[in-house]
């Protein structure tokens, strides 16, 4: 018997192992990061009075726009959320209605998680007053405070989609000769940092994104 023991006592831990790994606590298992996109920078910090080397992400700059309802609408309507943003105007008869029908599906996938949001800003405020925006959400039967149409002033909207969701590289000051019209969603955390664009006209990117809010709620599990 005792032959066989340097082959069996091999066998016996990898089969251990394997039984291990299986039955092992899904929480422990590793999951997708995402990346945090935008510039970023390296910051001294002092901790307990010694200085540390700390990294400070791009973040989503403060605002306030009106809803659909003509309510204000501010950053802290979204703290600590995740949420899908997006550009659309309601009279766009190409790209817009796809992308909308789009959000529909995110919005559906996380209708009962009080965690996720969608903004979608007009890039067209002479037209789409909140009552405009009312009439285009009521197709969708989503909830007002979860699904949030925005309208403002037109300077305020561009630079939101230029300088803090990074929706359009083109320059641009929001005048009566500027627009911008893009297909892309941009995916905020709840600490206001971008971790994914994806394109709203194409179901595999919009897929992709659904899997990733997920990702980003377990990563809120973790306290990350």
């Amino acid at each position: 018997m005792k032959r066989y023991l340097p082959i069996a006592l091999p066998i016996l831990i990898l089969i251990g192992m394997v039984f291990f790994y299986l039955n092992a606590d899904t929480h422990q298992k590793p999951f997708k990061t995402l990346p945090i996109l935008g510039n970023h920078r390296i910051d001294s910090v002092d901790v307990n009075g010694k200085k540390q080397l700390d990294t400070v992400y791009h973040t989503v700059s403060n605002f306030a726009f009106t809803n659909q309802d003509g309510e204000l609408v501010t950053k802290n309507a979204v703290a600590g959320k995740i949420y899908v943003c997006d550009y659309f105007f309601t009279t766009c008869k190409s790209i817009c209605p796809v992308m909308s029908k789009q959000l529909d599906r995110v919005y559906k996938a996380y209708e009962k998680n009080d965690k996720v949001m969608i903004l979608s800003h007009t890039v067209d405020p002479e037209t789409d007053t909140p009552v405009q925006l009312k009439e285009y959400a009521s197709q969708f039967k989503a909830d007002n405070k979860k699904w949030i149409f925005l309208t403002g002033e037109k300077p305020a909207l561009y630079e939101m989609a230029r300088k803090s969701y990074l929706l359009n590289a083109e320059e641009g000051n929001g005048g009566e000769e500027d627009f911008i019209h893009t297909q892309n969603f941009a995916l905020i955390d709840g600490k206001g940092r971008i971790r994914g664009f994806y394109d709203g006209t194409k179901t595999n990117e919009v897929d992709l994104l659904i899997t990733d809010i997920g990702f980003l709620l377990k990563e809120s599990e973790l306290g990350q």
